[in-house]
């Protein structure tokens, strides 16, 4: 790992200003590039976080540029949280991956951050794996609607701590039930963090990874 373990940062620009952004150098021979984005900023979440670093560690091992980037009003990122708006926060990522490394990409989002980021990840083209962590599908007595799932036929892994508060094991089989193919759906030990169970997590994402680079 040490001949890729560079680490830029940087600040590339969003809607509503710059993003304050880390980029994993990957290996000259790189076949994609990576995207992690972060849980929820209000509840402390960073591009520091251990899911999304572990995540990058994951990607990485591939060979792959992985870029992180603190959502809108987090950490020196410009602008104020909205909730939905992100979405374009992501796209402003993806576009910067694009015009650097023009590179299919893989994309991996923990909780917020992949309720935000496969809203703008599906509908890319450019985007060719989808690994969503912790995906909440109830929290504060809302219930996440990801209707648009049914359209998104990429490669995807939903991979959840089996006692995530989060993700209740029924409403998160319905939602990858009405997913189209192909989708894989993973709990392993664990809350919504993957407390003590981190590198099992980032283990389960190289090894789902592997299957989909060799189809």
């Amino acid at each position: 790992m040490t001949s890729h373990a560079t680490i830029r940062s940087f600040f590339l620009e969003g809607p509503e200003g710059r993003l304050e952004a880390l980029l994993n150098v990957g290996l000259p021979t790189a076949t994609h590039a990576g995207l992690v984005c972060h849980p929820h900023p209000m509840f402390g979440g960073t591009m520091h976080n251990k899911v999304v670093f572990h995540a990058m560690k994951a990607l990485h091992s591939f060979g792959f540029p992985v870029l992180r980037f603190n959502f809108r009003g987090t950490g020196l990122s410009a602008g104020q949280h909205d909730g939905r708006d992100e979405v374009g926060d992501v796209q402003a990522a993806l576009a910067w991956l694009k015009h650097e490394f023009g590179l299919p990409v893989v994309f991996a989002g923990f909780s917020f951050g992949a309720a935000t980021g496969l809203r703008a990840c599906c509908p890319d083209p450019d985007v060719r794996a989808i690994i969503s962590l912790g995906i909440p599908v109830e929290a504060e007595s809302r219930l996440y609607s990801f209707r648009f799932l049914r359209d998104c036929h990429k490669p995807k892994l939903f991979l959840s701590g089996d006692r995530d508060a989060f993700g209740p094991h029924d409403a998160l089989e319905k939602v990858v039930a009405s997913s189209a193919d192909p989708k894989e759906l993973v709990f392993i030990p664990g809350d919504h963090f993957f407390e003590g169970h981190l590198n099992e997590m980032r283990l389960t994402i190289e090894s789902w990874l592997h299957e989909v680079l060799q189809r």
